[in-house]
């Protein structure tokens, strides 16, 4: 594996593009966000008001996508079914995972939600702070622009983060706006992979 410390957001990598790296306890691993064409679908992020034990981490995408499909998550269970280029270790994005697939990868000009906290990322390397309006600023990265061929639609994303039993943590990607909602919104999904880079 090429030591990502050197791509921009958006570059090919892993499977998918580059977006940043995130800590899981002591860990740091990079974010590779599947390619839209076969890695991203929509979905509710489940069919009832359960609990799902084990899907309240803010950073861990994998432990808390196996819960989820445990319990019977349809974008969970689509998630661990992917196969991209040659990888099957796809889940979906806990809350500061996908914080980051906004930071980085913003598919549009509009300015950001900033009303309370939205961007505060404790996980993120480094770590990230509240939005301003004017930061982030949309995406470099050509393909990730609105109207390109990898960008995220301006609208709701689905993490992999629990709030509570009946609610989950999801991101606007028109502006930003982070909150949670009820588990059966039918939102976005887009898949990543975490490769490990240290301890």
């Amino acid at each position: 594996m090429n030591d990502p410390t050197s791509l921009q957001p958006g570059t090919p990598f892993e499977g998918g593009f580059y977006g940043g790296q995130i800590r899981i306890g002591n860990a740091v691993f990079a974010i590779a966000w599947a390619p839209k064409a076969e890695g991203e679908t929509q979905g509710a992020w489940l069919g009832s008001y359960t609990d799902v034990p084990g899907a309240g981490s803010c950073f861990d995408s994998m432990a808390n996508t196996v819960a989820m499909a445990e319990a019977g998550s349809a974008i969970g269970n689509w998630a661990r079914g992917l196969t991209i280029g040659g990888h099957t270790d796809w889940c979906v994005p806990a809350r500061d995972v996908l914080e980051l697939g906004y930071r980085l990868l913003k598919p549009s000009t509009q300015g950001n939600a900033c009303s309370f906290r939205d961007g505060d990322n404790a996980s993120s390397v480094p770590a990230g702070y509240p939005y301003s309006e004017a930061t982030p600023a949309q995406t470099t990265a050509e393909a990730f622009r609105a109207g390109g061929a990898e960008a995220f639609a301006q609208s709701w994303y689905w993490s992999s983060t629990q709030y509570s039993a009946n609610l989950a943590f999801h991101q606007y990607f028109y502006d930003g706006y982070q909150y949670h909602g009820t588990k059966k919104f039918e939102a976005q999904v887009r898949a990543v992979r975490l490769i490990q880079l240290a301890t």
